[in-house]
C-alpha cells in the first residue's frame, strides 16, 4: 500500500491575504476555496507540478488527538526545482522577498550555487511560515 503525502496544513491568520500570496505571488494553483460547513472555510493550493497541496483553514476544529501549529510556526517546508536561479527570478518578479541562492560549504552557509543537491533559497509567507527551495538535478519523474 502506498502512503502518499497529499496535503500539508499551513496555519495562517488571514485566508484572503494568504490565498493572494500563494496563488498570485508564488504561482500555486488554487484548487479549492469553499465554506465546507457553516463557518469553516478551506483554501487548498498546489505548487506547479506538485502532487502535494497545502491547505489553509479557518473555523476548522482541531482533529482529535492532533496538536496545533500557530500561524508563522511552520518551517522547513521544501520545494524542489530544476533551475533555482530561474525560480528565484520568477518569485522576485512576482514580489516575493526571497533569500539569495546559498549552498553549504566548508564554513557553513555560503552565497551562490553549490554542487548537485546543494543549492537553496528561502522565503516566508505573510505570517512567517518558512519555505526552503532546493535545486534538484532533474525532474521528479526522472529520478
Amino acid at each position: 500500500m502506498d502512503w502518499t503525502l497529499e496535503v500539508v496544513p499551513v496555519p495562517v491568520t488571514d485566508l484572503d491575504r494568504s490565498k493572494e500570496f500563494y496563488g498570485e505571488r508564488c504561482g500555486f494553483r488554487i484548487d479549492l476555496d469553499d465554506e465546507v460547513s457553516p463557518g469553516t472555510r478551506i483554501i487548498q493550493a498546489t505548487p506547479p507540478g506538485s502532487r502535494c497541496s497545502i491547505a489553509m483553514m479557518s473555523g476548522m476544529p482541531p482533529m482529535p488527538g492532533a496538536g496545533e501549529t500557530s500561524p508563522g510556526g511552520l518551517h522547513g517546508l521544501q520545494l524542489c526545482v530544476t533551475d533555482i536561479e530561474a525560480a528565484r527570478a520568477e518569485l522576485v518578479g512576482r514580489g516575493v522577498d526571497v533569500s539569495p541562492v546559498r549552498h553549504v560549504g566548508a564554513s557553513g552557509w555560503e552565497d551562490g550555487k553549490g554542487g548537485t543537491w546543494n543549492s537553496f533559497m528561502t522565503f516566508q509567507d505573510p505570517d512567517g511560515n518558512g519555505w526552503v527551495v532546493q535545486e534538484a538535478p532533474s525532474e521528479l519523474s526522472e529520478r
